[in-house]
């Protein structure tokens, strides 16, 4: 065990950590700290991850472990979740080893995408470390591949002026103060927004617990998400092309070709297909932040996300016989899943052993929905027996329908025509049932201007029993049933046309006075108004509305405009300097949207400063 290792910082990759020791150790030759650590001459240093670990975790002591080290002090976790259960195992034990063969199986050689060759480092970061522990030093949220701000103060990352390996293979390279640039100027870079969301979804990935998800479980958790976006069939295939176009509507094609992950719809081997496909290929994290970004799903709520288990749910699944002795427990062990013609929602099939097939459509969304029937295709044998006993039993249509539940016309319909089902009724129910006719009919008689609702209102336990026990009698009797007739309302269009032209118009003043702008649009100015049904039902017949609303309503990119106006506007007003990139921060317009307005805000400028500098010199 070494007599003594620096602590290692926060984040800090243990290649870091052993220039360091090298530094305050004195040693002179660098096959001396080799030696003191991995008991070898020859080991090759590794900045990203590295590999004797068994030996450097024996030599560093017991606060320091191999996973420990592999997961806190290594860009390893950037690449975990993302491999296999056994890619995992087969990294864990080549770290502890010599390594050979470790970057290719993270992906590492064949798969960079965006290799970064050299060290990088936030100048902010380096002032933030050099006041807390006297010393800059290697964060390894800085090097991932493909990320190019700090996650923590939102600014582009540097590059140390100091390469490795220039003198010797085995020099450890240790961040100079010296020698780092902390300007706070940078340059206005498009795609900003994005390259700092996925550096702070990389870094929230470097956080989590190691291997706490494979390749596996994120395919599910894809598959979920996927089929919540109704992306996934009823046959459990991906609607690749409607993905695809999500993708382009939310990441610029010139950002993909930054990062060389332009896609092409046509290539049955796309990065976006095989991720979503659970191929054996490996595809580079940054590419996964990609779809992540895509899907609107952060990196903390993907690892608790349930995982796809098809749009029924995992079985056994409950059967739904009344009639049978295993009512509601879990016996169906599979379900057949097809596909509604007219909707495309998907149908499972549910067939038992006591002969019930029945149906619903999915997709499940809570356990309700196990307990539900659709469609019945077939009742089976223990519910045709069921039915008999229960008419051999005497009891009436509606007790056996609400015994094996299903209506009273189903048991009607089941039932041989030999049988029938009837009760002798007691003399005092057949007593009671005329006393009741006979009170009906005098009302009737008495009261021949009431409607059936008003007799019914008037003679209710009458009316109720009659209606269970002779209902056929009581629909002869009662008065035919009568329907109101409304009056036809003839609007005046003309008139209306030209109040909601009055309304919209008022509105109109008042949302461009608003505080904080929102675009104007059909939806908006019918919501607001009450008026949303006629503006999207009847707008032929109103023609002066409608040509307003095509003066008035905006794009997203006039819209845009607007709002970048509005700023200039105020700016000049507080005779504060107009600065276009503080226009669009203050606007909230994103880089690439901002870079096609600009020559248009660029004119409205000019325009504004001309008339500003014409008022001063009139006066």
């Amino acid at each position: 065990m070494l007599p003594f290792f620096p602590n290692l910082y926060p984040d800090e990759l243990l290649y870091s950590s052993i220039a360091r020791y090298h530094f305050y150790s004195g040693n002179l030759d660098c096959k001396d700290t080799l030696e003191e650590l991995f008991d070898s001459r020859s080991v090759i240093p590794s900045v990203e991850i590295g590999s004797h670990f068994s030996i450097l975790s024996k030599n560093l002591g017991s606060q320091y472990s191999i996973e420990s080290l592999l997961a806190n002090h290594t860009i390893y976790p950037y690449y975990a979740m993302f491999l296999s259960k056994e890619r995992q195992l087969e990294v864990l034990q080549d770290v502890k080893e010599d390594g050979q063969g470790l970057y290719t199986r993270l992906g590492i050689v064949a798969g960079s995408i965006c290799r970064k060759y050299g060290l990088y480092y936030c100048a902010l970061c380096a002032k933030t470390d050099r006041e807390q522990y006297g010393e800059p030093y290697i964060h390894r949220e800085h090097q991932l591949q493909g990320i190019d701000y700090c996650p923590h103060h939102e600014v582009p990352l540097k590059k140390y002026p100091v390469k490795r390996n220039i003198a010797s293979r085995i020099e450890y390279i240790r961040f100079n103060i010296e020698h780092m640039e902390l300007s706070d100027i940078y340059e206005v870079e498009p795609f900003v927004e994005i390259k700092i969301h996925l550096a702070k979804q990389a870094y929230k990935i470097l956080q989590q617990p190691l291997h706490i998800v494979s390749r596996q479980d994120i395919h599910l958790k894809y598959r979920g998400l996927l089929r919540e976006l109704e992306l996934v069939t009823s046959s459990n295939r991906i609607r690749q092309k409607e993905l695809y176009s999500r993708v382009q509507n939310k990441i610029p094609t010139n950002f993909l070709a930054q990062y060389k992950s332009v896609l092409d719809v046509r290539d049955e081997y796309s990065w976006l297909k095989v991720i979503t496909r659970n191929l054996k290929r490996h595809v580079h994290p940054f590419r996964h932040l990609l779809l992540l970004y895509v899907l609107e799903q952060d990196v903390d709520d993907l690892i608790d996300l349930q995982e796809d288990k098809g749009p029924f749910g995992e079985g056994p699944f409950p059967c739904l016989n009344r009639a049978a002795s295993h009512y509601q427990k879990l016996v169906i062990s599979n379900v057949e899943v097809s596909k509604d013609f007219k909707t495309n929602s998907p149908i499972g099939t549910f067939s038992c052993s006591c002969g019930l097939i029945y149906s619903r459509k999915g997709p499940d969304q809570s356990s309700y929905d196990r307990m539900r029937i659709g469609r019945v295709k077939k009742f089976g044998h223990v519910w045709l027996e069921k039915l008999q006993q229960l008419v051999k039993e005497g009891l009436s249509i509606r007790a056996i329908a609400k015994e094996i539940g299903v209506d009273s016309k189903t048991v009607k319909r089941y039932l041989s025509e030999n049988v029938e089902i009837t009760k002798i009724m007691p003399v005092s129910n057949r007593q009671l049932i005329d006393q009741y006719k006979h009170e009906i009919l005098e009302m009737i008689k008495q009261f021949p201007q009431l409607s059936r609702t008003a007799i019914r209102a008037k003679c209710k336990k009458q009316y109720i029993y009659l209606y269970r026990h002779d209902k056929d009698w009581l629909m002869n009797v009662l008065p035919s049933k009568q329907r109101k007739q409304e009056p036809t309302k003839v609007v005046n269009w003309p008139k209306r046309d030209q109040k909601y032209v009055a309304k919209i118009k008022k509105l109109y003043k008042e949302l461009l006075n608003l505080e904080k702008a929102v675009r104007i649009t059909k939806p908006l100015l019918g919501k607001r108004l009450g008026i949303s049904a006629n503006l999207e039902r009847h707008l032929e017949k109103l023609p002066k509305t409608e040509k307003l609303l095509s003066e008035i309503t905006e794009t997203v990119q006039q819209f845009q405009i607007r709002r970048c106006c509005k700023t200039i506007d105020k700016m000049l007003h507080e005779d504060d300097q107009v600065m276009l990139w503080k226009v669009q921060r203050l606007a909230g317009v994103k880089s690439h949207h901002f870079y096609e307005i600009k020559n248009c805000l660029e004119e409205y400028l000019q325009q504004k400063q001309d008339v500003k500098n014409n008022e001063q010199s009139t006066s």
